[in-house]
């Protein structure tokens, strides 16, 4: 109810603005967005950025204030232009952290003044770093009028990206009750979150008022609502394509065409969407590989084989180095359409061009062959990724994990799983449960108590333990004719509710003596 009197409002007051003041700082809306990262450190012989290359180098938390400190105490002073370089810098690594470090010294030190847009790239940074609603304390404590308007796009934003329909409204009934500007840049932020929230009839809604209100509306404006028509069905998507391409604002970008695909595709026009792909190739910019791999997406969820090599090959005419990630793309889409050789080609020429072996694209190729069965290649694979150097992560651990299990070779899985194991402490990953219980039963049916044993208790620290591994660990007991010591303890520790087979599980492994007997 509170949600729907807050749509109500914001409908009513921006339907009683005929020409809403135009925002002066519409250059910040692409401020919070993720730039993509660059993968590499700038040269500062070449550059003279040494500030930023040094910035770049930190790992620790809370060393960017004594970098610019013993900076600032060398040279003199430390310029505003050297310090937006070197915030854009880390901004664009994704090193969200240390980018707000820097704004947070330039706020502690009085020859240095934040900017209307610093104050709103540092909410934005705040809301990434520390979640929304330190973001909103942020926003509470502006008091400059000039701040306030900035950083509302940032704040908006944040709701916007944790799909907070009722303060996203809120926000925007506010700001145009009190004065603030309401500019394109605002309205594409609720569409996209009404796009995400399936609410499609408050889409047409904000499109109206656009209208009405005569707000401009540009290519991204007109991408949500061709996305949003699309469940009413083709013909309302073509309406508002040719509305779109009668607009003399717009250029109708690759974008557009690839958004038109997708919709045929889903409607099982193919051919369309195929043409549609076609036209896209013909909008790509000579200078930007962006919309190469996107467009060899589309293709290969249409498994159109030829035009995946096509924009491979159309890609390589860009300027500049390949990124990693373009290569994962390229095999991801080559594997996609079920050509392995050529997956294993464009592997092949990363790996001749790469200058640090990014394990993470030779997990993809490693990836297919699993799913393949083609665990020898798989292996064969990673010894070669072990001869270059390369580290392997969580990710390689369960490929090679769920490759062993398919093949039968369960030592091998156990070895993957001990190597894995270690890296729970420094990330999120947690291995998939029928693996892990997968290597549990291997246990079981080898009677091995002691290894049962040592994997259920590091299971055990990262909250992994469940009903079925109980019962294979006291399985293997049994079968070993070993006395279980701490089991009940832990059971009653990790809360696991006992049914009748762990019950007589329990009974009958309590009943082994020291000796192995029954």
């Amino acid at each position: 109810m509170a949600a729907a009197l807050a749509c109500r409002r914001l409908l009513r007051l921006l339907a009683s603005s005929p020409n809403p003041k135009p925002l002066s700082l519409s250059s910040l809306a692409p401020c919070s967005f993720d730039a993509p990262a660059t993968g590499r450190e700038p040269d500062p012989e070449r550059e003279g950025d040494f500030l930023s290359w040094r910035l770049l180098r930190l790992r620790s938390m809370g060393s960017v204030a004594a970098t610019l400190d013993g900076w600032a105490q060398k040279r003199g002073c430390v310029s505003r232009t050297e310090l937006q370089r070197a915030f854009s810098q880390l901004r664009r690594a994704r090193r969200y952290n240390h980018a707000l470090e820097v704004l947070s010294w330039m706020d502690s030190r009085t020859d240095v003044k934040l900017s209307p847009l610093n104050h709103a790239a540092r909410l934005d940074l705040i809301g990434k770093v520390h979640g929304t609603s330190q973001a909103e304390e942020y926003y509470k404590k502006l008091e400059k009028p000039a701040a306030r308007e900035a950083a509302s796009f940032s704040l908006l934003h944040c709701y916007v990206s944790e799909r907070n329909v009722e303060k996203a409204e809120n926000l925007m009934a506010s700001l145009q009750s009190v004065g603030l500007p309401v500019d394109p840049h605002s309205f594409n932020e609720m569409l996209k979150l009404y796009v995400a929230t399936c609410q499609y009839e408050k889409v047409h809604s904000v499109i109206s008022l656009m209208k009405r209100n005569n707000i401009p509306r540009n290519a991204l404006s007109y991408n949500l609502w061709i996305n949003a028509c699309s469940v009413s069905g083709v013909a309302s998507v073509q309406l508002v394509f040719k509305e779109m391409v009668s607009d003399g604002m717009i250029e109708v970008g690759w974008s557009t065409y690839c958004t038109l695909a997708n919709i045929f595709k889903k409607h099982g026009l193919n051919s369309k969407a195929l043409a549609c792909l076609r036209t896209a190739e013909t909008k790509l910019s000579r200078t930007q590989r962006l919309g190469y791999f996107f467009i060899m997406t589309c293709y290969a969820a249409l498994n159109d084989n030829e035009g995946v090599t096509r924009m491979w090959e159309a890609s390589k005419c860009v300027p500049g180095r390949i990124p990693a990630t373009n290569y994962m793309s390229a095999i991801i889409c080559s594997i996609k359409v079920g050509d392995i050789d050529q997956a294993e080609w464009i592997f092949g020429s990363w790996e001749v061009e790469c200058r640090k072996y990014d394990v993470r694209v030779s997990n993809v190729l490693l990836g297919a062959y699993v799913r393949n069965g083609l665990i020898e290649k798989a292996e064969k694979l990673h010894l070669r990724m072990l001869e270059k150097g390369a580290s392997p992560n969580y990710k390689t651990w369960e490929i090679l994990m769920e490759g062993y299990v398919q093949s039968n070779q369960m030592d091998k899985a156990v070895s993957a799983m001990k190597k894995a194991l270690p890296l729970m402490k420094s990330t999120h990953w947690r291995p998939p449960l029928k693996l892990v219980e997968t290597i549990a039963t291997f246990f079981e049916e080898q009677g091995n108590a002691d290894d049962a044993n040592k994997y259920i208790k590091v299971l055990q620290k990262f909250n992994l333990t469940s009903l079925p591994l109980y019962k294979s660990v006291l399985r293997a007991y049994i079968k070993s004719d070993t006395m279980p010591t701490d089991i009940s303890e832990m059971i009653a520790t990790d809360k696991i509710v006992i049914d009748e087979e762990l019950d007589h599980l329990i009974i009958c492994a309590s009943k082994i003596d020291i000796t192995g007997n029954v």
